[in-house]
């Protein structure tokens, strides 16, 4: 059994030596092959900038200028309803109708009695008068003319007080009619006819309003930075576009017209907010979009050409030559396309040296072959004709 053992654990250590010793033998052979083969010839071309007007893309949410919480602002029983879930409305239009028959009364009452103190203020006057000019001629007492001027004036005050309780009737009255306080689009109602509401009910609907309407989008900081190195002072009402959900553009651009005061601690983002005209009612409050903002200001930045970009799952990289000519793979950070040419971000700077052409058999690290863009078409036809 132990022999069986010993036996067993030799064939696996073989196995793995063997095994080992292959992959050794392959990689000399492999490098062997790579140093016998010619370097690949590539074209070279410098880094250039270009003045260009910048661009940033951020997620947004559409928001209304306005969100009002329709209130009931006199208690009563919920009468009417004149409009239907979802309906656009006007400023002023009538929505909701409360039981106003307490309230006429009441305006009604406080009218009588605003009527009714106006004809006593009216023979006072008059009584006044004659009894100034009896006084005048010693006819009645001082004392009494003093009593009848006491008298107006109260009744000049009772029927400012009057005038002031029946304004008061009138404003509870026109209460029973809820109207809306802006222009926009009724969301579901909380309360339906038949209940009682107060001003401690809640809302009775709510109104976003459509147009002009909001987009919120944060840009990162680091964006926003060279968003403000850009424009500098000329920093108010920048170009936005806006690309609803499957890629469809908005027809109409907006205008960047706010920026908060403060970086978000959590995120590293500066709240932005775009201005967009609504007058078909394309936008919804609520819905995501992307944001694409334009700085005013053309910036002088790298370039590179789109051919020379390269894709892995580590992001985007081109070739770079080092010191020594040797290419080395180095990450970049794309902006927009600039007709053929990337806008670079981050990663390289005017002067770098980029592989732009043969860029199939280049290994980083291992030495190339630079040829001019003549060479590299005769070098490409001599490929196909054989």
């Amino acid at each position: 059994m132990k022999k069986n053992i010993i036996i067993f654990l030799s064939i696996i250590i073989a196995a793995i030596l063997l095994r080992f010793g292959y992959a050794k033998f392959s990689s000399f052979m492999q490098n062997k092959s790579m140093k016998n083969k010619p370097a690949p010839s590539v074209t070279v071309q410098e880094i250039n900038t270009q003045s260009v007007i910048m661009s940033f893309e951020a997620p947004g949410r559409v928001v209304s200028k306005y969100r009002v919480d329709v209130l009931a602002r006199i208690a009563g029983y919920l009468e009417k309803s004149y409009f239907k879930e979802g309906d656009y409305v006007k400023q002023g239009q009538i929505l909701f109708l409360i039981e106003p028959t307490e309230y006429t009364n009441a305006a009604n009452v406080a009218g009588a009695n605003v009527k009714n103190l106006k004809a006593q203020l009216v023979y006072a006057e008059k009584q006044l008068a004659r009894a100034a000019e009896l006084v005048k001629k010693d006819y009645i007492a001082k004392a009494q003319y003093d009593q009848m001027l006491s008298n107006r004036d109260a009744l000049k005050a009772q029927l400012a007080s009057a005038e002031a309780s029946y304004n008061d009737a009138n404003r509870s009255l026109s209460y029973t009619k809820v109207k809306s306080p802006v222009d926009g689009k009724v969301g579901i109602i909380n309360v339906t006819v038949g209940n009682y509401v107060s001003p401690t009910s809640g809302a009775l609907t709510t109104i976003n309003s459509t147009n002009p309407i909001y987009v919120t989008f944060p840009l990162d900081s680091n964006d926003f930075q060279i968003l403000a190195n850009a424009d500098k002072d000329n920093n108010k009402n920048r170009k936005v576009e806006l690309i609803l959900s499957g890629g469809i553009k908005y027809p109409t651009n907006g205008v960047q017209d706010f920026q908060d005061n403060k970086v978000d601690q959590s995120t590293g983002t500066v709240t932005m907010r775009a201005t967009f005209q609504n007058p078909n009612n394309e936008l919804i409050h609520g819905e995501f979009v992307t944001v694409k903002l334009y700085s005013n200001n053309p910036v002088d930045v790298p370039v590179a050409p789109v051919t020379a970009v390269l894709e892995n799952q580590a992001g985007k990289y081109v070739y770079k030559l080092d010191e020594n000519d040797l290419p080395q793979l180095t990450y970049v950070k794309i902006g927009e396309q600039n007709g053929d040419n990337w806008v670079i971000n981050e990663g390289l700077q005017k002067g770098d040296r980029i592989i732009t052409e043969g860029l199939q058999k280049v290994v980083p690290g291992k030495p190339v072959k630079i040829v001019t863009e003549e060479e590299m078409k005769k070098i490409k036809t001599e490929k196909v004709t054989k």
